[in-house]
């Protein structure tokens, strides 16, 4: 059976974000991740607001970082929204974005490393024990470093996109989140989770790995490529090159569009998104988003999860999504 998510950003408020995340609950989706970008709106506290308006759907924060928020932190936020939730809570960890990290004079240094103590103290601080008495977990923790909380399991999604991130997550996490760009990129991402969990003694299937894609639905196609386009006019060139290359692209390619953002046209800006970069996202009809997710499940996706701008109406494109495109997709799994 597919596994279905959606993932927001923390630039939403409340009732905005309250509404997206009850319309996903009644659509059947599994799942829903909010951002926590720095110098936007607080994830954890957005989720205690969303656990009291929802009783079925797994909220999870994606991501954390363990350079502006401490591992000690982050495991009493992960203990509290799960005594919260009645368990429904999930915690994406990952080493966050070096460039908003600066913003507040934050080095982000070894970034693997910092997220593979952070992820074992974490883990070790929830399950009831003392980061000091597990190994890799990192320097400066004392015996009197433990929660003074009963035992809980919270599941940690690490957020990868290099290989050596996406091994880790194999070997180690509950489950990765990968960005996919384009979402055919699946098949090689998970070739690396599966290299890293096999060195850990375990398989992919012990590792949730969603396809997470960028997701543009209307019922009108040209209406959805259109808020597609405007997403990836102005965030396509900030890609990794390596990312890009996968598409056959470059960020160079993403030049017109930034010129035109820059000058306040963004009609301009999304005639400058071509159709191969428009390839990087999902968008469309439901006929043709079933189309392309279907390829995602004959890669071997047995999660999906849809990333915004979800389209130009995101209330409306999640009801289409219960409605017309996850049956067909649940039962083509």
């Amino acid at each position: 059976m597919t596994r279905f998510s959606l993932r927001v950003n923390n630039d939403l408020d409340l009732p905005t974000l309250t509404g997206l995340a009850v319309a996903a609950e009644d659509a059947g989706i599994d799942q829903l991740w909010v951002s926590n970008d720095l110098m936007m709106r607080s994830a954890p506290a957005l989720l205690g607001a969303l656990f009291q308006k929802t009783s079925r759907i797994e909220l999870g924060i994606g991501i954390m970082n363990p350079f502006s928020v401490h591992p000690a932190e982050l495991a009493m936020t992960a203990a509290t929204l799960a005594e919260m939730s009645g368990g429904r809570f999930n915690l994406g960890l990952a080493a966050g974005s070096g460039e908003f990290l600066s913003w507040v004079g934050i080095d982000q240094q070894k970034p693997l490393t910092a997220t593979r103590e952070a992820l074992r103290a974490i883990r070790a601080l929830l399950a009831g024990e003392r980061p000091v008495d597990v190994e890799g977990a990192g320097a400066g923790w004392t015996r009197d470093a433990y929660l003074r909380l009963d035992p809980v399991h919270v599941p940690i999604y690490i957020g990868a996109m290099s290989p050596k991130m996406l091994e880790f997550a194999g070997a180690e996490a509950d489950g990765v989140l990968a960005l996919l760009f384009p979402p055919e990129h699946f098949e090689t991402a998970s070739a690396l989770v599966a290299t890293g969990a096999e060195s850990a003694g375990r398989t992919l299937a012990d590792v949730d790995m969603p396809a997470c894609v960028w997701l543009a639905l209307d019922d009108d196609r040209e209406k959805a490529d259109r808020a597609l386009a405007l997403k990836l006019a102005y965030y396509g060139g900030a890609f990794s090159p390596y990312l890009l290359a996968r598409a056959g692209l470059e960020t160079a390619d993403f030049q017109p569009a930034l010129d035109a953002l820059r000058d306040g046209d963004e009609e301009r800006a999304i005639a400058s998104i071509t159709p191969q970069m428009l390839s990087l996202g999902i968008s469309g009809d439901p006929e043709t988003v079933i189309r392309r997710c279907r390829r995602l499940q004959e890669l071997g996706a047995t999660h999906l999860s849809f990333g915004p701008p979800l389209g130009p109406d995101p209330v409306g494109a999640i009801e289409l999504l219960g409605q017309s495109v996850l049956p067909e997709l649940r039962r083509s799994a």
